[in-house]
């Protein structure tokens, strides 16, 4: 991980309305570290993570601090700074001189671009949004907080896959939310972090070196926008990063041509990840079944007919939100549902993910947990289900002062495989409320709709879902 600090003579001690002497000057400049560091000069501070500043025994000796606070980006790194004063009167480089010490603690994040491409936006350079990146209607509905312990009805679900009743929170929080906070999942934090470090240092690889993977017309995988976007007249407010894990080595040649230390380091965190995924995703499958209300024989007897789990194929969205000068007018990600089975969202510790509630309407932000996946319902499995276990609205907001990373990794079913209410989730005496479909059926259908303002999920349905109780579900994706 890249570190460095940087010195600066800010202000001269007074002492009775006097200004004493000039000191000997303060060396400033900027001293980059990469591991192994070095032993930091006299007066350095070794940068070391978490944003933590440990002083060398001899800075420790003539300094204390005396305020502190924490900036977004310098030169597009991520700091922390803090104010030291001098208290040694016979120190030799400085007299009583107050000193800002910036501390770069997290990997360097994207600059300003010299690229002259029409289809690059560059927003480490932008001073203002652009109309092209003005949403209206942002604010039409409160905002309240999800992670809050007022929050009451408003505080979002926590389920723990190894809890007794994990089962019984996965139903409650997919029929009222169709989405929840997931912990004790067994997935290494070590490796969530080497995976959002990944993600950052290819983030801020050079624009022209981004461009190179850029996603083409119809191409459902590489850099650029987020693949929603080619429905909406507007632009979002982030970069992003689509592949599948199956052919994860060969995409990512794309972007790293040489195939040199980044792309392996980045391929193998990758694939790591992707196995600790794959498990969660078929336990988390069990977890749903059963909370349908299936046995253990059941659920066995759904896999061996549909092999849902077996068949699930996975695709990972990167996506990187960039500190906005105009927060309220833009948008990171346009509300929407997912269309396949269900997402694990990886996010960093900047909240900015928004879950879309009714009765009253609101948008609900969900906290940022250290090392917990966020989890939302898709269409498909809303179908699946039979509209108990509904998707969720959902969307990203942007911040003024910090960048945030998030991963998706969706589960979907295979592209030839129809899709159709499990019987076991039909009511006794009521018809299926979902017609069968393909997911690219299914997305077709959600194109029309995005065109049309429309639900996709009604256009779908079949005539009896519009007498039947599951109806109101359905009305929450109008």
């Amino acid at each position: 991980m890249a570190g460095g600090l940087i010195l600066t003579r800010i202000e001269k001690a007074r002492r009775g309305g006097r200004r004493r002497p000039p000191p000997p000057p303060v060396q400033a400049g900027i001293v980059v570290v990469r591991p192994p560091l070095s032993r930091p000069p006299h007066h350095s501070i070794p940068s070391t993570p978490g944003h933590s500043i440990a002083a060398s025994r001899q800075a420790e000796a003539c300094m204390h601090p005396s305020s502190s606070f924490s900036l977004q980006s310098l030169d597009g790194f991520c700091v922390s700074c803090m104010i030291l004063q001098c208290s040694n009167h016979a120190c030799e480089t400085s007299e009583r001189v107050l000193l800002v010490v910036v501390v770069v603690v997290v990997v360097a994040m994207p600059t300003p671009s010299r690229l002259k491409n029409p289809l690059y936006f560059d927003f480490r350079a932008a001073r203002r949004v652009p109309e092209t990146h003005a949403w209206p209607g942002l604010h039409d509905h409160p905002v309240v907080n999800g992670g809050s312990e007022a929050a009451g009805p408003d505080a979002v679900p926590v389920v723990d896959v190894g809890a007794p009743d994990a089962a019984a929170r996965v139903a409650c929080a997919a029929e009222q939310w169709g989405a929840f906070l997931l912990v004790g999942h067994g997935v290494p934090a070590p490796l969530l972090a080497r995976v959002e470090e990944r993600i950052a240092r290819m983030f801020a690889l050079p624009a022209s070196e981004k461009m190179r993977a850029v996603r083409g017309p119809g191409e459902s995988c590489g850099y650029g926008s987020p693949p929603i976007s080619s429905f909406f007249s507007k632009c979002m407010w982030s970069e992003g990063y689509t592949f599948s894990p199956s052919s994860l080595r060969s995409e990512l040649r794309r972007l790293w041509p040489k195939a040199g230390d980044d792309y392996l380091l980045f391929c193998d965190v990758m694939e790591e990840f992707h196995k600790e995924m794959r498990r969660l995703a078929d336990e988390l499958l069990e977890l749903f079944l059963r909370a349908l209300g299936l046995t253990g024989e059941q659920v066995a007897g759904v896999e061996a007919e549909r092999k849902i789990g077996d068949t699930m194929t996975a695709t990972m969205h990167l996506n990187w939100y960039p500190r906005c000068p105009d927060p309220r007018r833009a948008l990171g990600l346009i509300a929407h549902t997912d269309s396949g089975f269900f997402t694990f969202v990886l996010q960093s510790l900047v909240p900015g993910l928004q879950l879309f509630r009714r009765s009253p309407d609101r948008w609900v932000a969900v906290p940022a947990v250290p090392g917990a996946f966020v989890v939302n319902v898709g269409d498909l499995f809303h179908i699946l289900t039979n509209g108990r276990f509904h998707s969720v609205y959902h969307r990203a907001v942007v911040n003024r002062d910090r960048d945030r990373i998030s991963l998706g990794y969706f589960l979907g079913p295979p592209p030839d495989v129809k899709v159709a209410p499990l019987p076991e989730a039909v009511p006794a005496g009521r018809s299926p409320a979902y017609r069968a479909v393909t997911w690219p059926e299914y997305m077709a259908v959600r194109k029309k709709a995005f065109t049309t303002g429309g639900s996709a999920l009604k256009m779908v349905s079949t005539a009896a879902a519009e007498h039947d109780d599951v109806a109101d579900v359905v009305d929450v994706h109008a």
